[in-house]
């Protein structure tokens, strides 16, 4: 899901949530977009060696788009992540048409942004039994100091609402799947960030007991010669309801 070869620099800084301060490797000083509207939380690291992609088009404000990030890793040397928050629904309907996620591989029919009551979902899909199933997806890019993946990365009423709407299709009697898509190469098992948000972890678990299911799925990145020319998700990942990030485990004196 990388189209066209990205561009290397170092962030120096994210700033006003969509603009982002580059120096390519050129040594150009480029003002990138950041279409990431989170607090990216571990994730906007200044002096982290980051891939953008250009575009020729007159009309942009921007001609770089932020697009990935080298985060460093003590035991795996570089954990690559997504920044991108709109590549997330292309990757994961690549996988949902490759039967890359089998939980999801018997559809027949697929709808990107299913309106409902509420809220738009992201997909919805039909099997050969004409049963509807509801999917709603979530970008984790947060690796928390205990090496475990969380979300959200801040407080979100948005994504608490999604949880009610998918609980309430569940209760008609359709399948409701929340998924995680780990956009962090790093990031090997999922939980709800109670540290950051605990109302939505407590949503998280009333929901996934009232009938919603919920899955992650982790991504890999493709390099040639050290360049990323590709992204998709390749694996599944554990889901902890009831993991709590300890941060007094993991401070150094």
């Amino acid at each position: 899901m990388i189209d066209g070869a990205l561009v290397p620099g170092t962030l120096l800084r994210r700033y006003k949530r969509f603009l982002a301060d580059i120096r390519l490797d050129d040594g150009r000083e480029v003002v990138a977009h950041c279409p990431n509207t989170g607090s990216m939380r571990a994730v906007n690291v200044p002096g982290c060696r980051v891939w953008l992609s250009p575009s020729t088009n007159p009309a942009r404000k921007l001609a770089w788009t932020w697009e990935l990030i080298e985060l460093p890793d003590g035991m795996n040397g570089v954990d690559w992540v997504s920044v991108h928050t709109g590549r997330t629904n292309a990757l994961v309907e690549t996988a949902l048409r490759k039967g890359t996620i089998p939980e999801l591989a018997d559809f027949t029919q697929l709808k990107r942004e299913a309106k409902v009551e509420g809220a738009r979902l992201d997909f919805r899909l039909e099997d050969a039994a004409g049963r509807t199933i509801f999917v709603e997806v979530k970008q984790v890019t947060l690796k928390e100091s205990d090496g475990h993946g969380y979300f959200p990365d801040a407080v979100s009423e948005r994504g608490r609402r999604h949880l009610t709407v998918l609980a309430e299709l569940a209760a008609q009697g359709h399948r409701s799947v929340l998924l995680f898509c780990a956009a962090h190469t790093g990031i090997d098992d999922v939980a709800a960030a109670a540290h950051l948000d605990p109302a939505y972890a407590r949503a998280l678990r009333e929901v996934a007991e009232r009938g919603v299911e919920i899955l992650a799925y982790g991504c890999r990145v493709t390099l040639v010669e050290g360049r990323p020319v590709g992204l998709s998700l390749d694996r599944r990942l554990a889901v902890d309801l009831e993991r709590r990030w300890r941060p007094d485990l993991f401070e150094i004196e």
